[in-house]
């Protein structure tokens, strides 16, 4: 017998509530949809196997939706698959988190996909390594990490940064994102945008993630016998990045790689010397659309690689939770 699938005229999730009844999860309204069983999360799933904050759906400007698992214990599944990285979902797929049971389903008009298993292997090796997306890109980084490797004890080194990735990891996805690399004493964070265009209220949350993740890290100085207060220095960046797989099978890499990325890096570093705590690029700064609160600076500096200074704009950790408080304020 052959089940006849329903026409949609949107993405949606359909969750198995128990014998034949189903409960439509629409995918509207925004771009980004997370899934867990914590009350932030756009979909609460009353699971005890499912984690607070167990994944996310991206949707493209293109029309494909990729599911992205946040790092839950228990796994994110499609069609009895482990998700390890970010993967296109085809309308049909069956996903599992936890006990939990879902379908997701498009319309033809959003899904560009291919329909056997083998053009869908192939399909999608190729669109993670050329997905070109609009990007931003958040590095933190903790200041004279060298300094404190040689006078705090091994131990409380060690419980102290991983304390400090473990908090931040959820402190981003607390705003829609992932850690996507852990390098060290830093972590780099990708937001993706739906569209060719991001606006304020896309850019501001990465700031709140900013805020959070310096507010976090006053604490664990307080709480660590730290020789010194813990600081962090931060880069914004926001462009065009080519997203997708650059590992192998066996050790898959989701990540963000062109100019905007590095650039990201470079803006961080050039905190020090413009004695600042938060340096962003231009289109950045321009989404958003400050008027008459303006925590920013403007300055020109030189970025290690790049042969022409380049314009930022740069703040102290103070003047963004003042200008955010202000944000609030009037939302």
């Amino acid at each position: 017998m052959t089940t006849l699938q329903p026409q949609f005229v949107s993405p949606h999730l359909s969750l198995h509530t128990g014998g034949s009844d189903r409960q439509q999860l629409p995918l509207t309204g925004g771009t980004c949809w997370t899934v867990g069983r914590g009350e932030e999360n756009d979909f609460i799933l009353g699971d005890r196997w499912i984690s607070r904050n167990h994944a996310m759906l991206q949707s493209m400007e293109t029309g494909e939706v990729y599911l992205i698992d946040l790092g839950s214990r228990n796994g994110s599944f499609v069609n009895g698959r482990r998700v390890t990285v970010p993967v296109t979902l085809r309308s049909g797929d069956h996903l599992t988190f936890g006990q939990t049971e879902l379908d997701f389903y498009a319309p033809p008009q959003c899904s560009h996909l291919p329909s056997s298993d083998a053009e869908m292997r192939d399909f999608t090796a190729t669109a993670a390594l050329h997905v070109r997306c609009l990007i931003s890109v958040l590095v933190v980084d903790i200041r004279d990490f060298t300094v404190l490797t040689r006078q705090l004890d091994e131990q409380v080194l060690s419980e102290m940064i991983g304390t400090w990735f473990r908090r931040s990891g959820e402190i981003i996805r607390k705003y829609g994102s992932w850690v996507d690399k852990y390098i060290g004493d830093a972590i780099m964070a990708v937001w993706i945008h739906g569209s060719n265009v991001v606006g304020p209220e896309e850019m501001v949350p990465v700031f709140e993630a900013v805020r959070e993740i310096y507010q976090m890290t006053q604490e664990l100085s307080a709480q660590f016998p730290v020789p010194f207060p813990l600081r962090i220095g931060s880069g914004v960046n926001t462009g065009f990045a080519m997203v997708g797989n650059t590992g192998s099978d066996d050790r898959p890499d989701y990540t963000a790689l062109g100019d905007t990325v590095n650039a990201a890096f470079r803006l961080e570093s050039a905190t020090k010397q413009l004695g600042c705590d938060v340096a962003i690029g231009e289109l950045t700064y321009r989404s958003l659309a400050l008027t008459d609160c303006d925590p920013f600076q403007l300055h020109s500096v030189d970025l290690k690689g790049y042969d022409v200074a380049t314009r930022t704009h740069a703040c102290l950790f103070g003047e963004l939770a003042t200008f955010l408080t202000q944000q609030d304020a009037e939302n």
